[in-house]
């Protein structure tokens, strides 16, 4: 069973968790997730689809991401998602946090940081192994085209991310 440590406002662990998706968040208590932006240095953005079959957002493009195990760091929950939706390893590369940011759900339990990153990494697409459950394809997009997936209203999070694609520049 998947579990999620809980955090204060400060961003601080309580030392208590959560069941994945069990979402019983008090007012001031947050679980941790987080997006990785890939960018090559051609510029170009690899963000992929969403597969039909997810309850949330079907077919909709994104960053890769996901929820930080109880006990994980940040960083290595961001390359251990990346790895897994796209069999891509950034652990080697810069740093790459940018920001965070959060989200409030009053009522639905569900309160979240979300840690962005950006990292550069220099991959041909045969070096992409997508993770099937999660991913219905890929694009090499740039920054125009991303704001035109997002102007249509199917890029996840792009309002609170866009900064992470103009800050490439």
């Amino acid at each position: 069973m998947e579990m999620w440590d809980i955090y204060d406002s400060s961003k601080q662990r309580t030392g208590r968790t959560m069941k994945r998706n069990d979402f019983c968040l008090k007012e001031g208590e947050y679980h941790l997730t987080v997006l990785g932006v890939i960018k090559r240095p051609d510029g170009k953005f690899l963000i992929t689809r969403r597969v039909m079959t997810k309850a949330w957002a079907p077919g909709w493009w994104e960053v890769s991401g996901g929820a930080a195990l109880a006990g994980e760091a940040s960083k290595d929950a961001v390359v251990r998602e990346i790895k897994e939706e796209t069999g891509l390893d950034v652990s080697e590369c810069e740093d790459g946090y940018l920001f965070t940011y959060h989200r409030e759900n009053p009522g639905e339990g569900d309160n979240y940081f979300v840690d962005v990153y950006r990292f550069v990494l220099d991959f041909e697409e045969r070096d992409l192994h997508l993770q099937e459950k999660e991913t219905a394809g890929y694009m090499l997009a740039d920054q125009k085209q991303i704001e035109e997936l997002a102007a249509q209203g199917i890029f996840l999070h792009y309002d609170s991310i866009k900064q992470a694609f103009e800050e490439a520049e």
